[in-house]
């Protein structure tokens, strides 16, 4: 196995701007101010169908690319909020809400471009109860999704995109949600090697699906780095307890009553960089060299603006005793 260098860094999602701040000098000026050199842009912040017109949305995002350069803040990617978890998108049995959520994606992207990076991610879809229930349907559904990122892909390599994400869940309906799907998405989607990479997003919270009948290895967000870290650019960070995913700031008191350990987390990227090649996704995605650890804390409604920034900046002066400033590095291979 030939050597490589991984390189590791914190990020925040822009989840906490959502219905608070409006101008993109505040989005980039507060991710400075909060300690995270990365941004990663949150999809309801500005959406590609409700978030005024397309000369609009080409504006924002090209005021948010200089924004950034004046902060030092690097955009490194454009994640999916909670709009698009609102419907069966990508995975509806009527073509044509399928499609209407693939020109959701394929907008997204010139967005993404606009502001300066060239990977998006997130969740765009959810099987139904009625598929789910049906054998034949449920076959058809699972192959078709992986066709989907595969067009999705060709679209996004032709326009620059070099990565797309697709987070993995802890419900049956939002595939992929067990290890098995998630091999099986991450080959079926980058089979054929026409498109950009189609990479997995590891959530450390996402490990609830016992409420569904999972067990074992699978409700472990460190079995989950170990076996599928190596193949994400994006590895979601929250506090959270093993039966739910809270999206909790890491506080002392949300540290005490969360189960989240980094000093787990990162040597769980590592097992996993080392054991890559043992993969059978190793066939069809090169393992990553960079993952950005993105604070995807999300606030709720009550919380007052200082009380979330204060909550921010301690979750940046956390994540900065595991990963130094610049970075963090460390070799893979012989």
């Amino acid at each position: 196995m030939p050597e490589r260098t991984v390189s590791l860094d914190i990020g925040v999602n822009g989840a906490f701007i959502t219905r608070r701040w409006e101008e993109p000098e505040s989005w980039m000026r507060l991710t400075a101010e909060l300690g995270y050199p990365y941004h990663e842009f949150c999809g309801d912040v500005l959406d590609p169908f409700f978030s005024g017109n397309r000369a609009y949305q080409l504006e924002a995002a090209a005021q948010v690319k200089g924004y950034a350069a004046e902060y030092g803040v690097r955009i490194c990617d454009i994640y999916t909020g909670m709009a698009t978890h609102r419907f069966h998108g990508l995975s509806h049995s009527h073509p044509v809400v399928r499609d209407r959520m693939k020109e959701w994606i394929v907008e997204c992207m010139d967005i993404a471009l606009a502001m300066g990076t060239d990977r998006v991610g997130g969740h765009w879809d959810a099987f139904s109860v009625e598929v789910l229930s049906d054998p034949e349907r449920k076959a058809w559904a699972y192959e078709n999704q992986q066709q989907i990122f595969r067009e999705l892909a060709a679209v996004g390599r032709e326009k620059g995109i070099q990565g797309i994400y697709q987070e993995q869940m802890y419900i049956p309906s939002e595939v992929p949600w067990t290890f098995t799907e998630s091999d099986a998405f991450l080959i079926g989607a980058n089979r054929g090697g026409k498109g950009c990479p189609v990479y997995l997003t590891v959530d450390v919270g996402h490990m609830a699906g016992q409420h569904y009948g999972l067990s074992g290895d699978e409700i472990s967000y460190i079995k989950w780095l170990e076996r599928l870290a190596a193949f994400s650019e994006i590895v979601h960070l929250q506090q959270t307890t093993p039966d739910a995913s809270h999206h909790w700031p890491f506080t002392e008191e949300y540290n005490k009553r969360g189960h989240v350990q980094m000093e787990k987390v990162l040597e769980a990227i590592r097992y996993s960089h080392a054991h890559a090649h043992e993969s059978p996704v190793a066939a069809y995605l090169k393992p990553v060299d960079r993952t950005i650890l993105v604070a995807e804390i999300i606030p709720g409604s009550t919380k007052a603006e200082d009380k979330l920034l204060e909550e921010l900046k301690i979750t940046s002066q956390f994540l900065r005793k595991f990963v130094p400033e610049g970075g963090l590095r460390f070799s893979v291979g012989a």
